[in-house]
């Protein structure tokens, strides 16, 4: 069985509401070999995911979790069936205050958990901050940056009451630079990706604050990811694409960062709303099973992605830990969990080990970041209005309390964002040192994306619109701005204080005032200009989430060309998600400068006008190419689908991003991290030092057998699991895990239902709980793979002198060549920002390569080696400015 698509355990025509029909979701429930069939027909190619079973339990000893899942069997020995389901559902959209919660369990004194978004601050509230996105975070090259900012988010989302911050995010990576959310993630690149999500989750929980890595796996474009958001959009389409990854990509790419998270300690990972091979990724056995809990080793809880959830028994059997929201669809009633789990669990389908199992993985990340039960911060916020007063159940409208208590979490925190973006942003381009400005006679600053949004800053919903200077771009990944520096109010502020003359024209197709404006004598022309993106449930101008084509918005390409027509002193300043094309005015003399600014969040006036006079130094980096037209990056966003069921072949393996460029010789405008300063550098004195670290030793052995975390004794009495009496209160669209019948428990199986045996839809060792074997390239103990994949096998240094005038931050960087035919020319494998070099000053740079940097994994033997040919480490300031090389001995 390759598609784990098998029946619920329960007949929804015996429970009512709280179960799913198979007559509503008759894709859900047909044969897999058909469907397959099916869809071959239609000439695509037939990709599938072989099946992994059974799901791997919680390691009672498993590095940094012990506490945690000594705390977690404690309690959960004493929780009831229906408690631990109820831990594992949620409550249905808008059934209480965050955007997803699970069920309470009151008699242990556990309120409910609280999941909220966002990766760049707490969404749906006030009094919270507006960080900048993951993109231009990782832009610093700055690890301490990113775990500050983690930090700080991660502050705020407590000070709430948030139990998980649904973030960082390392899918998308960046397979296409159209892709919509890229700017909620890193970098295409896994190795930097996996440091940026790293560090966000070590800051996020030292907050105390489950981090939720998203989004696993596979998820790079918006594009058809949901077959009824796509369908909404006038697709044809049945089943939601397809991301066909083959075992080499998968591991070298798009599962890097996630095994970075792991082995950070990550509490929680969504999975995604796509399928991958042809199947889903929320009951994939072999994503959650095979790769992330046996052989990553992760042992926190895997989450829905809200409405990624197709099935009942499959999915818990194929490692899936919470179901998100927790209904069918939105406001529906329904839910796959819920009911239909408890009585999977008492007919025996699921297992109550591994109904223990999910328990003990929640109980496990709530306890590992410092929570203990009955001293969480209350939610002291609603997602669903800002008002004071309101219903705490939105959906059924009752419950009327304070729901909105307006706690300002935001400290200091706007000082830490103005670092952020400053230190984030890219110096491309600066002919005859245009930059930094230093008290210029007249600033004439133009363009929309200078000024504010007329509506406000939070006027669009989700900021589901491209009005005003682009602090943040749209979707899910998003938060309310408490305020917005705007680049004309902060430079304006500047101009003034130093007596130059200051003017604005805060639009991009007023050129009669423009051109008499900018053809004035001594001006200093600042044109600001963006491109938008965001997730598919919104469409701004065409735009489906995922961009449309890399060229700037609202004729910004002509504003640019026509300003520095008239204006031999241009600056160009960039608000983006990603590369834009800027091949038809990049080499005009009269474009001076070029910068590029990111997704910046609040600070943005402020962290802009910090670099353009000088304040900071640059020293932000490129985190993806700039290529000269669309084509030459080699990969796009599938935009029609071929059929019912979209197949996007990830066909291009290990090959985006600078890997692609340097694959095809390309020459890019700009190259995956390259930056300038406002002094110079210079490389020198690299030293390779090997270290006689042990060989490497495949993992072998068993587990312990699946632990029964309570009493083994569940009740096959229906009357059991009853709703209780007419006392306790009844919300309308609310999950829980009761049962509406007393049925018999053969009649509650659906095995008359379905004509089937209980177990003859299962496949093999689905419920096998005995000791299972090690994977060779898992670990016994530490999470992230074998331990030693992350021995230093090699330590590089190299001396960095500044050879400049004014002091400066410089990012050293180093890539390897791992010498295969089928290799990248180059690839990433350390970097640090050297801070504060004074004029004159030498650094040192260093990096720890370990035996994962140097390794490819072989697809025979299922595990890391290190090939036969030459590796070379090369040292620079960029991907394509390597000045220092030595081969490894």
């Amino acid at each position: 069985m390759v598609g784990h698509f098998w029946p619920l355990a329960a007949s929804a025509a015996l429970f009512g509401v709280t179960s799913a029909n198979p007559s509503q979701f008759p894709h859900r429930y047909q044969n897999v070999e058909n469907r397959l069939r099916q869809r071959g027909s239609s000439g695509t190619p037939e990709t599938t995911s072989p099946p992994f079973y059974p799901s791997p339990w919680m390691n009672p000893n498993a590095d940094g979790w012990e506490n945690a899942y000594a705390q977690a069997k404690e309690f959960v020995s004493k929780m009831t069936l229906m408690e631990k389901v109820n831990l594992t559902t949620g409550v249905g959209w808008e059934g209480e205050q965050c955007v997803g919660q699970v069920g309470t369990i009151p008699r242990l004194g556990l309120t409910s958990l609280c999941m909220q978004d966002s990766p760049v601050g707490v969404r749906l509230t006030d009094f919270a901050s507006v960080f900048p996105s993951g993109q231009t975070a990782v832009a610093t090259f700055d690890r301490q940056l990113l775990y500050a900012r983690g930090l700080a988010m991660g502050q705020e989302h407590r000070g709430k009451g948030v139990t998980v911050q649904l973030g960082p995010v390392a899918g998308p990576l960046g397979r296409a630079p159209e892709g919509g959310r890229n700017w909620e993630g890193f970098a295409p690149d896994p190795v930097l990706t996996g440091i940026g999500i790293a560090e966000t989750i070590k800051g996020i929980q030292d907050a105390g604050v489950i981090a939720c890595a998203k989004h696993f796996i596979g998820n790079e474009q918006e594009h058809f990811r949901q077959a009824g958001e796509a369908q909404g959009y006038g697709y044809n389409i049945t089943q939601s694409l397809s991301s066909n990854i083959d075992d080499k990509t998968m591991h070298e790419m798009y599962l890097w960062p996630f095994a970075d998270a792991v082995r950070a300690g990550v509490g929680s990972i969504m999975c995604s709303y796509n399928q991958v091979n042809n199947s889903y990724s929320c009951q994939n056995s072999k994503m959650l099973n095979n790769l992330l809990k046996d052989e990553l080793g992760f042992q926190g809880f895997v989450m829905t992605d809200w409405g990624a959830h197709h099935s009942g028994v499959s999915s818990a059997l194929a490692g899936l830990d919470m179901s998100m929201p927790g209904d069918t669809a939105f406001n529906s009633g329904l839910s796959y969990w819920g009911t239909n789990l408890t009585l999977a669990v008492i007919n025996g389908t699921v297992p109550e080990w591994r109904l223990d199992d999910m328990a003990m993985r929640i109980m496990a990340a709530f306890f590992k970041v410092g929570n203990t039960v009955g001293s969480q911060v209350p939610i002291n916020f609603d997602s669903w209005t800002l008002d004071t007063y309101g219903p705490v159940h939105m959906a059924a409208g009752i419950g009327q309390q304070q729901i909105n208590h307006h706690v300002d979490v935001r400290a200091d925190h706007g000082t830490l964002i103005r670092e952020i973006a400053a230190k984030g942003t890219v110096l491309l381009k600066n002919v005859n040192n245009a930059l930094p400005l230093n008290k210029p006679k007249f600033l004439a600053v133009i363009g929309e994306d200078a000024g504010s949004n007329p509506d406000g800053p939070n006027g669009c919903s989700d900021r589901g619109c491209d009005n005003g200077t682009l602090g943040m771009a749209w979707g899910s990944g998003t938060a309310n701005f408490p305020y917005l520096i705007t680049p004309d109010a902060a430079l304006q502020a500047k101009a003034i204080s130093d007596g130059s003359t200051y003017q604005s024209i805060l639009a991009n197709n007023q050129w009669a005032s423009t051109s008499a404006l900018v053809a004035q004598d001594s001006v200093t022309a600042v044109v600001f200009v963006n491109a938008d993106s965001g997730e598919g449930y919104i469409n701004v101008d065409g735009n489906e989430g995922d961009r449309q084509n890399l060229t700037l918005w609202k004729d910004g390409d002509a504003l640019i060309q026509n300003v520095s027509s008239l204006c031999s002193n241009t600056i160009v300043v960039i608000h983006s998600t990603g590369p834009v094309l800027v091949d038809a005015w990049y080499d005009s003399p009269n474009v001076t400068a070029i910068v590029w600014a990111g997704i910046p969040g609040q600070e943005s006036g402020n962290s802009i006008t910090d670099i353009l006079y000088g304040a900071v130094n640059p020293a932000g980096r490129s985190p993806f190419t700039w290529g000269t037209t669309r084509e030459s990056y080699g990969t796009d966003v599938l935009y029609e689908p071929e059929g019912p069921l979209p197949q996007l072949d990830f066909s291009e393996g290990v090959f985006i991003d600078y890997r692609h460029f340097d694959k095809t010789n390309q020459t890019p405008v700009y190259e995956f991290g390259y930056g300038l300063s406002y002094t110079t550098f210079s490389y020198s004195n690299l030293q390779v030092a090997k270290t006689g670290a042990a060989p490497y030793t495949p993992t072998e052995g068993y587990t312990g057998a699946a632990p029964t975390i309570g009493t083994g004794n569940v009740s096959t009495n229906l009357n059991d699991y009853l709703f209780p009496n007419a006392s306790f209160p009844y919300v309308w669209q609310y999950i829980y895990p009761y049962l509406n019948t007393s049925s018999s428990a053969k009649a509650a199986s659906g095995d008359e239902y379905y004509g089937l045996a209980s177990d003859s839809y299962l496949p093999p060792h689905a419920t096998d709980g005995s000791a299972q074997p090690y994977l060779a390239a898992a670990d016994k103990i530490s999470p992230g793979g074998n331990a030693a994949l992350y021995d230093v096998l090699y330590t590089v240094t190299a001396d960095v002198t500044n050879t400049g005038s004014v002091a400066g931050d410089e990012v050293p960087q180093l890539y390897v060549s791992l010498g295969g035919p089928n290799d990248p020319p180059v690839v990433l494998r350390g970097f640090d920002r050297l801070s504060d070099l004074a004029p004159g000053q030498t650094g040192v740079f260093e990096v720890a390569l370990t035996r994962r940097d140097l390794s490819n994994w072989d697809t025979t033997s299922q595990n890391w080696v290190i090939s036969d040919y030459p590796k070379t480490v090369y040292v620079g300031s960029s991907s394509r400015k390597l000045p220092l090389q030595c081969t490894l001995a």
